[in-house]
């Protein structure tokens, strides 16, 4: 009996040798928070939400070299975003997105320097209306669905950093999309970017985006201007056009507050929609404590006075 024992932990303790030698690590973050968001002239009911996510990450390394990443969120009770990612050393990183990944241009639709939030994205949303309000819109990005492949080229210019995306056909889109986006950083502070995709229709629904950004960093200023730009195939009333700047003053390391402000010219509306947005952020340890202050008008191009929003949001938050 005991001779039976000895040889099964025995062969027990070489498997569990053997797997620990050649498997990856797994590792599990999180945050959770507490936001408040209240919009005057919208009835958004109880203004408090909650935010919850768990970060799932395992990775191992190939015998070639390579290593690959799985990363999986749990947002509340429901599966979130989700990725594989090949990182193939000097042949730069493969990413396939089943949920939540970003084309070469959406990734950087907007990435002018912020304490907390865009201007047009921190109050309200493209959906929420009352008594016929407006619906807000977005400034121009990309189109980026599930199932979506990204890669980040290796640096083959120095201070150049090329990023590529294929978003693939689908009912709604009779063409795949290649979209790609360039960084210039070989100046020190400064940042040169451009990204164009479309959103891979036919014809005269066919959509071609395009933007461009510089940002640059002195000291604890960072300021940055970004235009960009919708093209419809046919006629010029599905032509959006978008600008924003923004300044961001770092106070000390845990403190910093900034001012952004956005402008999209509508095709097919008389007025501009226009965003501002003040805010603040102060990280100690694990905590998070941010603000903005919003102002909105002509949401969605309208001219109606209920339109016309001011909001604020203040969020707390605890990474673990």
């Amino acid at each position: 009996m005991n001779t039976i024992k000895k040889i099964g932990l025995t062969a027990l303790g070489t498997t569990l040798i053997a797997t620990s030698a050649s498997a990856g690590a797994l590792s599990v973050s999180g945050t959770a928070g507490v936001t408040l968001n209240n919009v005057d002239n919208r009835d958004k009911g109880n203004s408090f939400s909650m935010s919850d996510s768990l970060n799932f990450s395992g990775s191992g390394e190939l015998d070639n070299g390579w290593n690959v990443t799985l990363n999986m969120e749990v947002d509340g009770n429901t599966m979130d975003d989700r990725s594989v990612v090949i990182n193939m050393g000097d042949m730069g990183t493969l990413t396939f997105s089943g949920s939540g990944g970003s084309s070469a241009m959406s990734a950087v639709d907007d990435v002018m320097p912020t304490a907390y939030g865009e201007s047009w994205d921190v109050i309200g949303s493209t959906t929420e209306t009352t008594a016929g309000g407006a619906s807000k819109v977005a400034v121009t990005g990309g189109y980026a669905t599930a199932n979506s492949f990204f890669y980040s080229a290796p640096e083959m210019v120095e201070g150049l950093g090329v990023n590529l995306s294929y978003v693939p056909s689908g009912t709604s889109r009779p063409d795949g999309t290649v979209s790609v986006a360039l960084a210039y950083t070989g100046i020190d502070g400064l940042t040169i970017g451009y990204a164009q995709d479309d959103n891979g229709l036919t014809g005269t629904s066919k959509i071609e985006n395009n933007t461009a950004y510089i940002k640059y960093a002195y000291g604890p200023v960072t300021v940055g201007v970004q235009e960009s730009e919708a093209d419809q195939s046919s006629g010029t009333s599905g032509d959006d056009e978008s600008s924003i700047m923004g300044i961001t003053y770092q106070v000390s390391d845990d403190l910093t507050i900034g001012y952004t402000k956005s402008e999209v010219d509508l095709g097919d509306k008389a007025l501009d929609q226009e965003s501002e947005n003040l805010s603040i952020s102060y990280t100690t340890g694990g905590v998070t404590i941010a603000a903005a202050l919003v102002e909105m008008n002509n949401v969605g191009g309208s001219a109606n006075a209920q339109d016309d929003l001011d909001g604020f949001e203040i969020d707390v938050s605890f990474a673990f």
